[in-house]
């Protein structure tokens, strides 16, 4: 090391021990000796920025915080300590931003030490405060036009809350298909689809079948299987677990023969839904049964050119519910629920018996006939060709 880097070193060290030592005079006159010599590093420049703020000298601190995020614009020490100086001055937005990027950070930086978590507690109360206002004031202003968001337009009710970061925004993300410009919808009304009733109708009927059936445990299997991959690379526990089991009807476009007289009335019903027909891929309908206190983890389908659609048959107390991207609905029996899986969804039962939903896919009401048999023989050649 040459003779300037010892004394480099030298008069770094002894700034951050006077500093440590509450003598921020001495260190402020150490830190910039060391600038004066070498221009400084993100260390110096941050070393006297604390200095000057121990002294009180707010604009000398910023500039010296400005040049440290210069040289490393995602040190989060200087982030932190330029939002809290921001605060102190009363400009509340620029302070704003500086704590939303200094938690952006830390969600990336685990094993903070104690300095830093304290800093991210105030950051994280301070974008808390700024977002309350925020609110408040907007809710202020809409209430004052005679514009109320508890009984406005739901996709309205659904902006706001998008914008005040109450609800996050999900997109489809199918994993083998996608087919653009499709609506982003969650969950369908039943109302929007004239056959529904019919179905919904025949709930008695079907499980009476049901129950028959379920006499019969080994008639139903582990709806994951190993390789599987449906809800992750690693199955998440799920994979040849009878937790989620599954009985099909109709599996990868074929009635399972050995159930089709078990369940005429179930058949019948199905018969009403504008199920797909694509080769060896579809239909899918099955019973799907969720054990007590059995919890399906966050994941999305292979496609979103279909809807699922759940027929709750046997539903516990206190239950649980499904979530779709932003939106839980509980499960209520002989009400369908509709619902597009190729946005992020989970399921869960937390009660301490079995819940079972006849589950069967449909077509998306947004895509024509014309489209369908397209799409249809797209993913009959997707099939052969990974076939080969």
């Amino acid at each position: 090391m040459t003779a300037l880097g010892n004394d480099v070193q030298r008069l770094t060290q002894a700034a951050f021990q006077s500093l440590q030592a509450g003598d921020a005079r001495q260190a402020k006159a150490g830190f910039e000796r060391v600038i004066a010599l070498t221009q400084g590093d993100t260390m110096h420049w941050l070393g006297l920025a604390l200095a000057c703020t121990r002294l009180g000298d707010e604009a000398s601190a910023l500039s010296a915080l400005d040049r440290s995020l210069k040289l490393e614009p995602r040190n989060l020490r200087a982030v932190l300590l330029k939002a809290d100086l921001l605060a102190r001055q009363g400009r509340a937005r620029s302070a704003f931003e500086h704590y939303r990027h200094a938690l952006q950070l830390a969600g990336s930086a685990p094993g903070l030490p104690e300095d830093l978590r304290s800093g991210i507690d105030r950051a994280r109360a301070a974008c808390a405060e700024q977002d309350r206002k925020y609110r408040d004031f907007i809710l202020d202003r809409l209430r004052s036009q005679g514009i109320h968001p508890a009984d406005s337009h739901p996709r309205f009710r659904e902006s706001l809350e998008l914008a005040f970061g109450t609800k996050q925004i999900y997109y489809q993300q199918p994993r083998m298909f996608y087919y653009p410009s499709l609506p982003q919808q969650q969950f369908y009304e039943r109302e929007q689809f004239d056959w529904v009733a019919q179905v919904e109708a025949a709930t008695g009927r079907i499980r009476v079948e049901l129950l028959r059936v379920m006499q019969e445990p080994a008639r139903f299997s582990p709806y994951v299987k190993s390789g599987d991959s449906t809800i992750g690379r690693d199955d998440q526990g799920l994979a040849d677990n009878s937790d989620w089991s599954a009985l099909y009807l109709w599996e990868h476009g074929r009635l399972v023969p050995d159930n089709v007289p078990l369940f005429p009335d179930t058949l019948a019903a199905l018969d009403l839904a504008p199920m797909p027909h694509i080769a060896k891929q579809a239909p899918m309908a099955l019973f799907s049964k969720l054990a007590p206190g059995t919890r399906i983890p966050p994941h999305t389908g292979l496609l979103n050119i279909r809807l699922i659609c759940h027929l709750p048959l046997i539903v516990p107390t206190d239950c649980g519910a499904l979530r779709v991207g932003n939106e839980t609905r509980p499960w209520v029996e002989g009400q369908m629920l509709i619902f597009d899986d190729s946005i992020e969804h989970e399921a869960w039962n937390n009660s301490d018996k079995e819940r079972v939903v006849l589950l069967f896919e449909i077509w998306r009401p947004e895509i024509s006939a014309e489209e369908r048999e397209m799409l249809a023989a797209i993913l009959v050649a997707v099939k052969d060709y990974a076939g080969q």
